[in-house]
């Protein structure tokens, strides 16, 4: 189309006609930069491939040079990925039976309680061993017992926090659910992951930093006359702090600090502002979290096509099949009237009683053998275990009340404020992913210089390690408030203690009591190390179980630590039952959005 000479004369001709050519740019550029990114993900998918696949070093050295930091921590990174991708399939997965299934909720629930409070190097040997026998002449032997050595210190808080939310869902959104007749997977993707999201998201931050916690033991570890490392930023660190090379310790921890804070911004900002959307109110909060690159994800054309064409289109056909697939009501309801429904096989049914009679051989035989080890255990050694395990539980009681005092005030603060949330949370995730073992003997010689022992030391370390689960729990809960409640309580000038009596208290309760059982087990697992520490070619240690099962570890006295670990997963099942258990049922019933 062609302009009179006049419009040429126009003011703001120049503006408008500028508007336009950055509206038709700027897409593109956005698709670039998506392009690029994918580009960058699939050529670290092929020199990963390249390294796994390859022939098996029997010895590999640790540079200490800073110019192999960049590689060693581009491996850490996907270690750390590949487990939390493993955590997050298995948090779906368990949570999901455990909530829907009423016979083994309690012992699926018991058992997860046990799993979290076993220390990761507990499960080395096995897991190291299995690996490297299925792959023996391939590197990827070794990388996957790494990962699923990674995988067991991440993954306990989310099956938790996944659980907890399925189990508190609103009413009358499963009523909605039950009315349109969704099948299970449409009920899983369109109510239980998108209500259970924000709380996911947060513990999903503090699963990443229990990966980091545990990285150093992960790539660095001996097994008998075996010797297992992996390049990566943990085994850096270890072997520069073996050898007293401050320089490259101080290397390695700027090196981890960076890839934390780029973490953040990369891809939990962008999650969090996405998990925004899926918060259970019907006003619009007035302040979100913002992201620059979900909103360069958003709007790149490339994606939108690809979700509008190809995505879309799959899920609605998924849908269609299985609703077309399912029976009718009427159907269904004279099968099971006339028992017709009883008299076909089932498959599935068969395969599920011989699992469970295999397995019930297998628990029989594992118990007559461990008894006839406990029979060599003397009355002396069993008053030390239970004595043990008193002062352990007084430790972990007061470690928890300690978090609780300044964990919950500041996470709803920062919940409730998304712009003390952008500085805050950065550092909490510095905080959490700096291993509190490499703080330990600076605190611990502190507290012997001030006059304290390893009795204070212990509480110390436990609550370095665990202050963490209840912070990022409490903080979700606060982001999940609607935000109609909040406008309520303002409107009728509540004072703080009604807020907090209220509003605050009871939407926070469910994240809370998820933050405390994992704490709870976080705080177990930490008195291995809290009670019984190596420092400058010295044992220190006090009384506990933590204790006792670490000195039975180091002497080869394997009946001592088949009874501690008994006792103490005794006593985590029974404050399970007698704890935590009624606290659920309290947030799933009186405190559940409705």
């Amino acid at each position: 189309m062609r302009f009179p000479e006049s419009f040429s004369n126009i003011p703001g001709r120049e503006t408008f006609a500028r508007s336009q050519v950055l509206q038709r740019s700027w897409p593109f550029v956005l698709d670039m930069c998506v392009a690029g990114i994918g580009l960058a993900c699939f050529y670290g998918i092929v020199v990963i491939g390249r390294y796994w696949f390859g022939h098996a070093t029997s010895e590999i050295v640790i540079s200490q040079s800073p110019r192999a930091l960049p590689l060693y921590a581009f491996y850490s990174v996907v270690r750390i990925g590949l487990a939390y991708l493993l955590s997050l399939v298995f948090a779906v997965g368990y949570g999901y039976v455990a909530a829907y299934n009423k016979r083994f909720e309690a012992l699926m629930i018991a058992g997860l309680d046990i799993l979290q409070s076993i220390p990761v190097l507990s499960f080395l040997p096995g897991v190291m061993l299995a690996m490297v026998a299925l792959f023996p002449t391939r590197q990827i032997g070794v990388e996957m017992g790494a990962i699923v050595l990674i995988f067991t210190g991440q993954v306990w808080n989310m099956a938790f926090s996944f659980y907890s939310s399925i189990k508190s869902i609103p009413r009358e959104l499963s009523e909605a659910a039950s009315i349109y007749q969704f099948s299970r997977l449409q009920r899983l993707v369109q109510l239980e992951l998108p209500y259970s999201a924000i709380g996911l998201v947060w513990n999903s931050m503090v699963s990443v930093a229990g990966g980091w916690f545990f990285l150093m033991a992960c790539e660095m570890f001996v097994l008998g006359t075996r010797d297992f490392r992996l390049p990566g930023l943990g085994s850096y660190l270890q072997t520069a702090a073996g050898t007293g090379n401050y320089v490259a310790i101080t290397w390695g921890l700027l090196t981890m600090i960076a890839i934390i804070v780029a973490t953040d911004q990369l891809v939990w900002r962008p999650v969090i502002a996405w998990s925004d959307k899926f918060k259970f109110e019907q006003v619009e909060s007035g302040s979100r979290v913002r992201s620059p690159l979900l909103h360069m994800l958003q709007h790149s054309r490339g994606l939108r096509s690809l979700r509008e064409h190809t995505v879309v289109p799959l899920g609605e056909g998924v849908y269609r099949r299985l609703a077309e697939g399912r029976k009718d009501p009427a159907a269904e309801t004279l099968a099971k009237a006339t028992g017709t429904r009883a008299m076909r096989f089932r498959p599935s049914a068969v395969l599920r009683w011989g699992v469970l009679a295999v397995a019930t051989v297998a628990v029989i035989y594992a118990a007559w053998e461990a008894l006839a080890l406990l029979r060599e255990v003397h009355g002396s050694q069993v008053g030390e275990i239970f004595k043990g395990a008193a002062a352990t539980f007084l430790r972990v009681n007061v470690s928890l009340v300690l978090a609780a005092a300044w964990t919950i005030p500041v996470g709803v603060a920062i919940g409730f404020n998304p712009r003390l949330a952008r500085i805050a949370q950065p550092l909490a995730q510095i905080a959490a992913s700096v291993p509190a073992t490499a703080l330990f003997p600076v605190l611990l010689l502190a507290l012997v210089r001030l006059g304290g022992g390893m009795g204070i030391g212990s509480v110390a370390l436990m609550l370095l390690g665990t202050q963490w689960y209840i912070l990022f729990n409490v903080i979700a809960g606060a982001m999940a408030i609607p935000s109609d409640l909040k406008e309520v309580a303002t409107l009728f000038h509540f004072t703080t203690v009604q807020r907090w009596k209220t509003v605050i208290l009871p939407g926070i309760f469910p994240f809370l009591i998820t933050g405390m059982v994992t704490a709870s087990g976080g705080a177990w697992n930490a008195s291995i190390i809290a009670e019984y520490f190596r420092l400058k070619n010295q044992t220190l240690q006090t009384v506990g179980l933590g204790a006792v099962i670490s000195a039975a570890t180091d002497s080869g006295q394997f009946q001592i630590l088949l009874l501690a670990t008994i006792v103490m997963a005794t006593m985590v099942v029974t404050i399970n039952r007698l704890v935590w258990r009624p606290l659920y049922r309290l947030a799933e019933t009186r405190y559940k959005l409705g």
